[in-house]
């Protein structure tokens, strides 16, 4: 312990990140969870720490991250077990694996298990910020690759124009909207809750209330249903937030 805590230094690199990326930090050591959120943070990054396994889940289904340090023996529920979980409504999330084991079966289970890296303590505070910087770039570029396009029914959207064919014609959505919209289009078939909205397209420093992503959907509704009343594309649910569906094909 004590030649991981000697690795660990207050560095100042310039963040490479001007929007600020989430982290979900998973570790039960106390001096290594503190030491290390503290570095993160000081690196431009917002973390989120938690110290067992049994809480995990709950903060990652409520809230939005970007990237998910998982410790593998952690009391509860193990590292492995979550990174199993993730998986299965999320195959995108960088997950990197922090952990004592270092037999080389150990390193193929866990990547086996999804996660894309796997660092072993004793580790070098430097070596996890690369590797974090390098997943994180990978992400984004996946991301820029995204659609810019998407047609639903009779309705098309142009995400990088802002332009939209809709019920009502020919609009032009704000940025906030079309962020929105693709956030639910992109997840399409996911429940994305209001938490998950806010963070995702208000960002971290001011929020709105979620009366104001309320309009946004009835907006969008009157933009892309038929009879707003009765939605066939956009969904509420109820205590949670929204659902982008698309109806089924009927066969001929």
């Amino acid at each position: 312990m004590l030649n991981l805590m000697r690795s660990f230094k207050f560095l100042s690199f310039k963040n490479h990140f001007p929007n600020m990326k989430r982290i979900l930090l998973v570790e039960d050591e106390e001096n290594i969870r503190e030491t290390l959120k503290l570095n993160l943070e000081l690196e431009g990054y917002e973390v989120v720490a938690v110290g067992n396994g049994k809480d995990v889940m709950k903060v990652y289904n409520d809230q939005h991250f970007d990237l998910i340090l998982l410790d593998i023996m952690l009391p509860e529920v193990d590292g492995l077990q979550l990174c199993e979980q993730i998986r299965l409504s999320d195959t995108d999330i960088p997950i990197i694996f922090l952990t004592a084991r270092d037999a080389g079966i150990d390193r193929i289970q866990g990547l086996k298990k999804g996660a894309d890296d796997y660092i072993t303590k004793p580790f070098h505070l430097e070596e996890i910020l690369l590797r974090i910087q390098n997943l994180l770039k990978r992400s984004q570029k996946q991301s820029s690759a995204s659609m810019e396009e998407f047609s639903f029914g009779t309705n098309y959207v142009n995400f990088k124009t802002l332009d939209a064919k809709c019920q009502l014609g020919e609009v032009k959505l704000t940025k906030k909207e079309a962020m929105l919209l693709k956030l639910l289009i992109e997840r399409r078939g996911e429940v994305v809750s209001r938490q998950q909205i806010l963070q995702s397209v208000w960002g971290y420093d001011v929020y709105p209330s979620t009366r104001t992503i309320d309009n946004f959907i009835l907006s969008f509704r009157k933009y892309f249903e038929e009879d707003p009343r009765n939605p066939v594309y956009i969904h509420s649910v109820r205590g949670i937030g929204y659902q982008f569906l698309l109806p089924e094909k009927k066969e001929d």
